[in-house]
C-alpha cells in the first residue's frame, strides 16, 4: 500500500505580538486554522487593558472597567474559548452628571465583567496558546521571505511567515519604524489618532461610601470615571474597593506626578462627589499611558499581504473591549484568505 505525506506547505508560523484580547483572539483564530502560533508579550502574564492589580483581600480591576457585546459571536467566543465562567453580567446602576450638576441614568444595556477579576477572560483564553512573557519585541528583521523577532535584550526568538502585532498605536509604529515598514507606519499615523493617558487610582473603605450610583461619569476636570468595584459578582471583599479614573486632560498635565499626589488629588475630588468623610484604609495608582482610544476612523485592521504583517486593536475599531475582538477577526479573515 503507497503511504501518503501529508501537505504540509499551507501551514505558517504566524508570531503574535502582544496577549491582549486581540492577540489572544488572533492566536486562537489562526491556531485553530491549523498554523503554528506564537504570542509574545512584554509583561509578566497576559491581559493588556483588561488587567486587575492584586490587592490584600483580592483583586480590583484598574483598566477596562466593563464590556458588552453587539455580536452574539463575541459572547459565544468567550464561552468557547475562556469558559463561561469567567465573565458574567454586571447588574450595577450607571449614572451620567451633566453641567448643571444634576444626574441622569446611562441607557439600558447588558454590561459584562470578568469573574472573579477582568483578567480572568484573558488568563482563560492564554490556555489555548503558546505564550511566552516578558518579552519585548524590538524589531523584525527580513529573513528571505520570513521575519526574525529580536527583543530588546539583542535576543533571537526565530523566524515566522506571518506577524500579528497588537500593542497600542506609539509601540506598534515604533516596531514598524525599527523594521523598515514605511508603508504600514504611515497607515497606523493616519488611522490610528491618540490613545488618551489615564491615571487610575483604586481606594478602599472599610464603611461604604454613599453614592447614588455603582458606577458613575461625573461633570469634572479631574475624575473620568468612578465604580464600586465590590459591587461586580463574585467580588467577596471585606469593605469596599472603588476605581477611580482621571479625566485624559488631568492625567496629561500630571503624568509624571508620584501616585501619592495623583491618589490624593482623585480622592479628594470622589469626596467631593460623594460627602465622604472618612479616609481609606488602602489604596493603590496606576498609570495607563495608552488607555483609550481618540479616533473616529475605524479601518478595522491593517494587513500587508506582499510583507506578511498585520496590525489589530481596538484603536483601530474605534474602542470598546468588543473592539479588540471584532479587529483581530476581521484581520484573520483576510490573512486565512490569502
Amino acid at each position: 500500500m503507497e503511504s501518503q505525506t501529508l501537505d504540509t506547505s499551507a501551514i505558517r508560523s504566524v508570531a503574535v505580538i502582544g496577549s491582549g484580547l486581540a492577540g489572544l483572539t488572533a492566536a486562537i483564530l489562526l491556531g485553530k486554522s491549523g498554523h503554528r502560533v506564537r504570542v509574545f508579550e512584554k509583561s509578566r502574564g497576559p491581559g493588556g487593558r483588561m488587567s486587575s492589580k492584586r490587592v490584600a483581600d483580592g483583586a480590583v480591576d484598574i483598566g477596562a472597567q466593563y464590556f458588552t457585546s453587539r455580536n452574539p459571536g463575541f459572547l459565544t467566543f468567550l464561552e468557547n474559548h475562556a469558559g463561561s465562567d469567567s465573565f458574567a453580567r454586571w447588574p450595577a446602576s450607571f449614572g451620567f452628571q451633566k453641567a448643571d450638576k444634576s444626574w441622569q441614568s446611562f441607557p439600558d444595556e447588558t454590561r459584562y465583567v470578568g469573574t472573579p477579576r477582568m483578567t480572568a477572560i484573558t488568563r482563560g483564553l492564554s490556555a489555548h496558546v503558546e505564550l511566552t512573557t516578558q518579552v519585548r519585541i524590538a524589531q523584525m528583521n527580513r529573513s528571505g521571505s520570513r521575519w526574525r523577532l529580536i527583543c530588546t535584550e539583542d535576543e533571537d526568538h526565530g523566524e515566522f511567515d506571518q506577524v500579528v502585532v497588537t500593542a497600542p498605536p506609539a509601540q506598534t509604529q515604533d516596531l514598524l519604524k525599527a523594521s523598515g515598514l514605511a508603508s504600514l507606519l504611515e497607515e497606523t499615523r493616519a488611522p490610528g489618532g491618540d490613545i488618551l493617558p489615564c491615571w487610575a487610582v483604586a481606594v478602599h473603605f472599610r464603611n461604604a461610601p454613599a453614592a447614588r450610583f455603582d458606577a458613575m461619569r461625573p461633570d469634572s476636570d479631574v475624575l473620568y470615571w468612578v465604580a464600586n468595584n465590590s459591587s461586580k459578582p463574585e467580588r467577596n471583599d471585606d469593605g469596599q474597593w472603588w476605581v477611580l479614573h482621571a479625566t485624559p486632560e488631568w492625567t496629561d498635565a500630571n503624568v509624571d506626578a508620584s501616585p501619592e499626589h495623583v491618589s490624593s488629588a482623585l480622592l479628594a475630588e470622589f469626596k467631593q462627589l460623594t460627602g465622604l468623610d472618612g479616609e481609606p484604609t488602602d489604596s493603590v495608582a496606576h498609570r495607563w499611558l495608552y488607555a483609550r482610544s481618540a479616533s473616529s476612523i475605524r479601518p478595522g485592521f491593517l494587513w500587508d499581504p506582499s510583507q506578511g504583517v498585520g496590525i489589530a486593536g481596538d484603536w483601530l475599531v474605534g474602542g470598546r473591549v468588543e473592539g479588540a475582538w471584532d479587529s483581530a477577526s476581521l484581520l484573520t479573515e483576510a490573512m486565512l484568505a490569502d
